[in-house]
């Protein structure tokens, strides 16, 4: 018998993860079905990608966090909607309200500290494309046409005789 485990054609990473995020929307779902107030001292860490298709936050918090974000659901949130593929919620950031829509997807990390229960997700998200930029002045070709069009230096620190 060999050690080795043959690669699966069932997706089960996959499977799993949607089934822990749809742990997130019953559990969101039922704060909202029990009127929109947490029970007891339960309060939510949420992490997701802000860059995630889906995603819809102000671009001021877009800016403040380009990879991922943290939210709490505590005290003051409202306008819980849970749908099947993800939530929206209001929240205050420095006093200004936002509204924000999370797709289940989006979620890397659900925790609810008041009973010590936490979930850590892959991201379910294709990989992000980077940002278009400029093209750095030494990307083009050579303007002069007397070089090869590298940017390399020849520096010989021989000792003099």
């Amino acid at each position: 018998m060999s050690n080795d485990t043959p690669d699966s054609l069932i997706p089960y990473d996959e499977i799993v993860q949607e089934a822990l995020r749809a742990v997130v929307g019953r559990v969101l779902g039922s704060i909202v079905s029990g009127g929109g107030t947490l029970p007891g001292a339960h309060h939510f860490y949420i992490t997701f990608k802000t860059g995630a298709p889906g995603v819809s936050i102000p671009p001021h918090l877009r800016e403040r966090f380009p990879d991922e974000m943290t939210i709490v659901l505590q005290n003051k949130f409202w306008d819980l909607e849970v749908a099947q593929g993800g939530f929206s919620v209001s929240l205050t950031f420095n006093q200004v309200p936002a509204k924000l829509t999370i797709p289940f997807a989006a979620i890397t990390a659900f925790v609810d500290p008041a009973v010590d229960f936490g979930l850590q997700f892959q991201a379910a998200v294709e990989e992000l494309e980077p940002e278009a930029h400029e093209d750095a002045e030494n990307d083009g070709s050579d303007p002069d046409g007397d070089g090869d069009g590298s940017n390399v230096v020849s520096v010989d620190f021989g000792r003099k005789k």
